[in-house]
Parts: structure tokens; sequence; C-alpha cells
């Protein structure tokens, strides 16, 4: 059915091939060009979407790199959202490298030279005092999921100022092709507190606010405004955060999630996802979590929300919360975390090591300890890279961990490729084959000893758009971490290498949207035991799920 938010009693003509929900382009059928005033503006021919989408995909494939991909998917997005969305479905895994990361972070930086039509909100500071007015703006009412982002940390690029947006529009299009979640349901939002990026601030084409970005009280006062702003306009969305920098991601969260249905997906779903494929790779070798030796490199809100979803995974496994902080040591630029050092926010003071403990380890000059020597000291098992530094697991630390262990698990998660850990084929070669692999970005098979080993992605769209999916179709009112870990659970029993270790640690991305069905009912389930939403028998609930799961295909328009 159209949507009730459309007066198709009046939208005719131009202004039917103007809105990307309704405009179903050469498949407009005979009567309803006839019926919308359409006859003359398209071409004589009626296809099917069949034909569309293989039209679609040659001038895809016309474009000479990925960014001018990117740029021909935003653009017919922005003309007809069942093509789009059709398009992805057939070809998931070739077009979300393109469409999301990596190559969304090169758009966010190229944002004001390839803009060609709003999409979402952009809400400035100066608009502070009439936030309220400025979402009442939105062109459709009825709201399912925002994104939204301040621009300071996109991806591992820094302060894109307002071309972060691309981030909001790229994480909702994955909502909808994987989720299932209606793409006229969703709304990205840009939070435009200026920009510290002086190669921005200068540039006469940048199109956010030139100013040096908001901070401190202010900042925060905007973003309380804004909140509340949201929820009396629309009581009932999910409001997931975005690319906040380590300073803001985590407070905002803690102010937040008490109160409203919200979530961030760098410090939740990148933490779901990882332990979802430290699970798979665990149960693929015949391990337990709770008996791992666990290194991090990279403490801010990615590594330490990664960081307590495998500590709560490992209390369920039967270890005390002092036991299982035992087992991780995380570092960062200022070398491992101790409870000596004065420099710790709350959240990370949790994995400070006890310094008696570690003090007579190797240390620098300047009197850190650092990564290489934290993997010998405790014999690392499980290695994960969330610090943005490329090539900060050498070839020395890589060989040492697996001299020690058989099958070691090694994730350099920071995104983009560029800013990865280690490159897959190091880590492939290094480890002689052995290490089990999961990285941010996509990286291809690396061929080792006649042999094609497939790189896992450890992509976040295992878990942010099943959750939206159950939160849609099953009504909670809040997002618990036990929702988020039953994600997680679900995903690692889920693992292909379970059944053959030499494939990947994940499902495969073109399996995402089968896969999103079974961690949302999950997630739903978890909900009602969490006591966050309304009681239902699992066979409604899953009914009701795939009921909320929308396919992209051309409505007939009434006549």
């Amino acid at each position: 059915m159209p949507l009730p938010d459309f007066d198709l009693q009046h939208l005719r003509g131009a202004a039917l091939l103007d809105n990307p929900l309704l405009n179903k382009g050469s498949a407009f059928s005979e009567e309803e060009r006839d019926h919308y005033a359409l006859g003359g503006l398209l071409p004589p021919h009626i296809d099917s979407i069949e034909d569309q989408v293989v039209r679609a995909y040659a001038a895809f494939k016309e474009a000479d790199s990925d960014l001018h991909q990117h740029i021909y998917l935003r653009q017919l997005q922005d003309t007809n959202e069942v093509l789009f969305y059709r398009l992805l479905l057939d070809h998931t895994e070739e077009m979300l490298p393109i469409v999301y990361t990596p190559t969304v972070g090169t758009a966010c930086e190229r944002f004001s030279r390839i803009y060609r039509r709003p999409r979402g909100l952009f809400i400035s500071y100066r608009h502070r005092g009439k936030i309220r007015k400025i979402i009442a703006n939105r062109p459709i009412k009825d709201i399912d999921v925002i994104v939204v982002s301040d621009g300071e940390r996109i991806l591992g690029l820094g302060d894109q100022g307002a071309g972060g947006m691309g981030i909001p529009i790229g994480k909702l299009s994955l909502y909808t092709l994987i989720g299932g979640i209606h793409p006229a349901k969703t709304l990205p939002i840009i939070l435009d507190v200026g920009t510290n990026n002086q190669e921005r601030l200068k540039d006469p084409l940048y199109l956010g606010w030139h100013h040096e970005r908001i901070s401190g009280q202010d900042y925060y006062d905007f973003v309380d405004e804004f909140v509340e702003a949201v929820y009396l306009e629309m009581p009932r969305v999910l409001l997931q955060w975005e690319d906040f920098a380590t300073q803001h991601a985590r407070p905002l969260l803690e102010k937040y999630r008490n109160q409203y249905l919200t979530f961030n997906d760098d410090v939740q779903g990148t933490a779901a996802v990882a332990l979802g494929a430290v699970l798979g790779a665990l149960n693929a070798t015949g391990q337990q979590l709770k008996d791992q030796s666990i290194v991090f490199l990279g403490a801010g809100s990615a590594g330490i929300g990664v960081a307590d979803y495998l500590r709560t995974a490992m209390v369920k496994q039967g270890l005390t919360d002092k036991e299982a902080l035992s087992r991780f040591h995380i570092v960062d630029k200022e070398g491992l975390l101790h409870d000596q050092r004065t420099d710790l926010h709350s959240e990370q003071k949790a994995y400070a090591q006890p310094y008696q403990r570690v003090a007579h380890w190797p240390h620098t000059m300047s009197g850190k300890i650092g990564l290489g020597d934290v993997i010998k000291e405790v014999s690392a098992s499980i290695l994960i890279g969330l610090s943005t530094v490329p090539g900060a697991f050498t070839e020395e630390m890589i060989r040492m961990m697996a001299a020690k262990v058989d099958r070691p698990i090694i994730f350099p998660l920071s995104n983009p490729n560029c800013c990865a850990e280690a490159a897959a084929e190091d880590l492939v070669l290094w480890t002689e084959g052995r290490a089990l692999l999961a990285t941010g970005s996509p990286f291809d098979p690396v061929a080792y000893e006649g042999k094609l080993i497939p790189i896992t992605q450890c992509n976040n769209i295992y878990i942010f758009p099943a959750v939206g999916l159950a939160l849609v179709a099953g009504g909670a009112t809040r997002i618990t971490d036990t929702m988020l870990v039953a994600a997680a659970e679900v995903l690692g029993s889920l693992s292909p290498a379970i059944q053959d270790p030499k494939l990947p640690l994940l499902p495969r991305l073109g399996d995402a949207r089968d896969v999103s069905l079974k961690i949302a009912l999950a997630v739903a389930v978890q909900a009602i035991a969490d006591g966050v939403a309304p009681i239902m028998e699992k066979e409604a609930l899953e009914a009701a799920i795939k009921s909320a799961q929308w396919m992209p295909h051309y409505e007939a328009l009434p006549l």
C-alpha cells in the first residue's frame, strides 16, 4: 500500500516521478501512466523491475572507481528507492563495500564536492532553541529508526563535520537492506556543531557550519535539546548514535539509554558482532571463552565496549567478574592500562591491571608497558585491535603469539582498511595460515600454499539491522546489553567455521538478511525476558518479525 503521508490525489506527473519512494520509472503501468498524468514523461516501453535491475547493474559497472560507483548508487537511491534496494539485494556482497564501508569514508571526505540532493535533517548549532521545529520539518512523520552523528569520529578518518551525513544515510540503507525496515520509516540526521578539521573550514565549498566545534556544557545542552525534541515528536522511535568521539559516545549512551529506546552502534553493535565472531572461532576449535587470554590494542569506546561484552559472556560461562577481568589486558597509546596510571576514565579503570602484578614486566624508556611485551607476558590467545593505528600488529608480535597458540584469534577491527592494525595477507603469512581472522573492513581472500583463505569481515551489519527489526516488530521500549549478547550468541552459533574450520567465522554477507531474521527473534525474546517488551508467544513473535520485514517490490498505485 502507498504510504499514508503521501496525498496521491495531488502527487501526479513530474512530482510523482520526483518522489523516490513512489517513483517506478519505466515500470509504471499503462493504467498508472494515464491516471497519474505520466503520459509522455517516460519512454514508451514498460519494464519489469528485473529489467530495471539489469540496466542499473550495467550502469553501476560502467562507473570507473569505487567512489563513482557510490555516487551512482546514491543517485539511484534518491531517484527510485525500490529499485535501489532491489539492486542491492541482488548484488549484496559486491555492493556493500561500495554503499557503506570502506567507500563511504571517502564519500564523507568528499561530501561537499559530490553533494547532489538533500536527504535527512541537518541540525546546526545555530538551530538551538528551535530544534523541535526543525525536526517537525521532516518530510515523513511516522519514523521507526533514526541514525544520528555529529561527524566528529567518522570511521578512522576523524572529524568530517557535516560531511559525516554520509554515515547515517549509509547506515540506514543497511537497516532496510538487511533488516527490512521500510525506507520511508528511516531518518538520517547530522548534528552540525562545527568542525575542527582545518581543511574543511578553509574550503569555500564546505556545506557545513564554518565554525570550530562546540564543546563542553554547550555541546551537551545542544544534544539534550535534540533528544528531547526527538522524543516529543516521535515517542517510540529508535535513536542510534553513530561515530561520536570517544569522550562523548559513552557518556551520551549512559545518559539516555535508560530513558529512551536508544543505543550506540560503535560501542554496543561493534561489541556484539566481535563477540559473535570470537564465539564462532571458539566454537570452530572446540574451546571456551572463559579459558582465553585476551589482549586489546585500543581503549576507546569501541575497545572497552567489546571488552565489556566478552566479559559478560565469560561470566555467563561461570567465571566471577573478578576472574573475567583478570583475562583482559588492554593497551592504548600510553601502554598497558594499570592502576598506577592517572589518565584513565571510569570505564577504562575497570580493566586496569594491579601494577604490583605487572611491575616486573619490561618497560620502555618512558615507563610504558608496550603491546609486544604484553602479548608475550600473558601468552595471548586472542588479539583485538580497535586503535586505528596502521601496522600496529608487527611481524615479531604475531609470530611470537603464533609460537604459543595453535590457532590464534586475531581481529584487526579498525576501519577503513588503511587504518587496520595489520593486513590480512601478512597475518596469514606470519601465522603460517593458522590464524582465525576477522577484520573491520573487507579484505580479499588470501592465497596461501595453493589455497584461498577467506577473510571474515567483522561487520556490524549482522547486528544492528536485526536489532532494529526486533524492536519494530516486538515493541521493546529499551535496549539492554543482554539483548545484544543474545544477538552475538546466535551469530556465533551460525559460524560456517563450525562445519569446516577453513570457512569464514561469520555467515556470508549475502546471507545477512536471513541471518537477521534469526537474530531478531533472539533479541525480541530476550527483550521480553528482560521486561522491556510486551509479552508475546514465540510463534506470534516470529510471525510479527517476518511480517515487518519489507521487501523491495513495486506496489500498484490506486486508480
